[in-house]
C-alpha cells in the first residue's frame, strides 16, 4: 500500500471525528511565505478567535482498533479498508504539507491498536519527533487514549497544543450499552489529570520560573449526537457539567451518521443536520450569554431544541412578558438575551448609551440584527406596539412551509 493510498483511507476515517480546532493557543510563527491551497486530503479547517482560517492535516494514524464500539465505523468487527501509519511517515507528511503551504498544523487521531500504551506512545513520539527533530513550530491537536498511562498523556501535553479525550456518548448508561470496553471512569479521570496538570504549569517555582507549558490550549471532547436516545436537554447537561468539572475548551457535536454493517441497536437514519447546529447555538448561549441548559430546553416539551428557530429566538418567544426591552436603560444580562444582539453588539450599546441616546440606526451601525430585534426592544424613535404580543410573530421567523416531492 503505497502512502498515497493510506493517506486516501486515513483522510477519509478521521472525518468522524469532529473534535478539532485551533483556538486558545498562541499564534505561532506560520504564516511567513503566505497562506498554501485551502484543499486537499486530510485537511480541515478551523477558527481561531481573531476569525484566521487555520487549516489541519486531520488524520488517523490508523483505523485498526481493538475496540467494538457499535456506533464507530473502525471498530473491530466492521468490514472496512484498514491502513496504518509509521510515525515517520507521520511526521513526514506533516512536514511536505507545511512546507507546501497546505496547513498549519496537525489534527492527529488513533483506533487502538494492540494496547492503550502502545498506541499513545506511538502518538507521544510523533508529536516529540516534530517538536525536537523537526522544529515544527505550527500546532498540534492530539485525541488522547483515556486508558493510555497517565505519564503518556503527561508527555503529550508537553508536544502538543490541544489534547482531547472523547466522551463519545453523553450518559454512562449510554457508553455502556454502545460501547462496553470503554469506562466513563476513566475517561473523565483522564479528563481531570489534563485540567490538574494545565494548572500546575501556571505556578512559579520559588525562584520565579514556570515549568513547561502543558497543553497550552486547553482541552476539548466530542459527543455523538443521535445515536442513543438522549434528547437535547440529557446532552446539554452534560455538557454543562464537562464546562465546569473539567474546564474544557470545547465540546464538539457531532450528528451521528449511518455506518455500514451497523448494529441493530443503532438508527437506521441519521439525525437531522440542523440539530447539530441548534446545539452548537445552544452552547455559545451556554458559554457566553448566561443561559442555563435548562431554561434553553424548557421551550418544547420533548426536551429538544425546535428546530424551525434558534435556541435564543425560541427563548424570548416563550418569555413575551419579559419584552420589549428599553435598550436605553436595560441591564446587560438582560440585552445579551434580546434576539439579534451579539456579544459584541451589546457593549457597543453599553459604552454608546453613556454619551447620548440610542436610536434605531445607531443599532443598525453597530451591526445588531434588527429583522430578530424589532420585536423585542423599544428605543425613543421606536415601539414594537402589538408586535411582541402578536398570535402569529413565531410564525414570522420560522422558515416558510416547503412542498415535498412525491418523486
Amino acid at each position: 500500500m503505497t502512502l498515497q493510498d493510506k493517506l486516501a483511507i486515513l483522510s477519509d476515517a478521521a472525518r468522524y471525528d469532529a473534535s478539532c480546532a485551533s483556538s486558545g493557543t498562541s499564534r505561532r510563527d506560520s504564516t511567513k511565505g503566505g497562506l498554501g491551497s485551502t484543499e486537499g486530503s486530510g485537511i480541515c479547517h478551523a477558527y481561531a478567535p481573531d476569525g484566521r482560517c487555520i487549516s489541519l492535516l486531520k488524520i488517523l494514524m490508523t483505523n485498526f482498533c481493538i475496540y467494538d464500539c457499535a456506533y464507530c465505523v473502525n471498530r473491530v468487527s466492521s468490514n472496512t479498508p484498514r491502513a496504518r501509519f509509521t510515525p515517520e511517515e507521520v511526521v513526514h507528511l506533516t512536514i511536505e504539507f507545511y512546507r507546501r503551504n497546505y496547513i498549519e498544523g496537525l489534527f492527529l487521531s488513533s483506533g487502538i491498536i494492540r494496547s492503550p500504551d502502545r498506541t499513545m506512545e506511538d502518538m507521544v513520539q510523533i508529536a516529540r519527533t516534530l517538536r525536537e527533530r523537526e522544529g515544527f513550530k505550527g500546532y498540534i491537536h492530539l485525541k488522547t487514549i483515556p486508558d493510555a498511562a497517565p505519564e503518556l498523556i503527561e508527555q503529550a501535553g508537553l508536544y502538543a497544543d490541544r489534547l482531547s479525550v472523547n466522551v463519545e456518548l453523553p450518559t454512562d448508561a449510554a457508553v455502556a450499552a454502545y460501547a462496553p470496553e470503554k469506562s466513563p471512569a476513566t475517561i473523565r479521570g483522564a479528563m481531570a489529570d489534563v485540567k490538574t496538570r494545565r494548572a500546575a504549569t501556571k505556578e512559579r517555582s520559588h525562584t520565579g520560573k514556570r515549568p513547561p507549558r502543558f497543553a497550552p490550549a486547553g482541552q476539548s471532547t466530542q459527543m455523538i449526537v443521535g445515536a442513543d436516545g438522549s434528547n437535547d436537554a440529557t446532552i446539554l447537561t452534560a455538557s454543562t457539567k464537562l464546562y465546569g468539572d473539567f474546564g474544557l475548551k470545547r465540546v464538539y457535536y457531532s450528528a451521528f451518521s449511518p455506518i455500514p454493517d451497523a448494529s441493530a441497536k443503532l438508527p437506521l437514519i441519521q439525525p437531522p443536520l440542523l440539530r447539530e447546529h441548534r446545539l452548537y447555538q445552544a452552547d455559545w448561549l451556554m458559554r457566553f450569554y448566561g443561559f442555563e441548559a435548562g431554561e434553553i430546553t424548557a421551550a418544547t416539551t420533548d426536551g429538544n431544541l425546535d428546530l424551525a428557530v434558534d435556541p435564543k429566538l425560541a427563548w424570548a418567544l416563550a418569555h413575551r412578558a419579559l419584552f420589549p426591552v428599553e435598550v436605553q436603560r436595560a441591564e446587560k444580562p438582560l440585552l445579551l438575551r434580546v434576539p439579534g444582539f451579539g456579544t459584541r453588539t451589546v457593549q457597543r450599546i453599553l459604552a454608546t448609551r453613556r454619551h447620548r441616546t440610542l436610536r434605531w440606526d445607531d443599532l443598525k451601525r453597530m451591526g445588531a440584527n434588527l429583522r430578530n430585534a424589532r420585536p423585542f426592544i423599544s428605543l425613543a424613535d421606536w415601539s414594537p406596539g402589538k408586535l411582541t404580543d402578536t398570535a402569529d410573530l413565531r410564525a414570522r421567523f420560522a422558515p416558510p412551509p416547503e412542498q415535498l416531492s412525491l418523486f
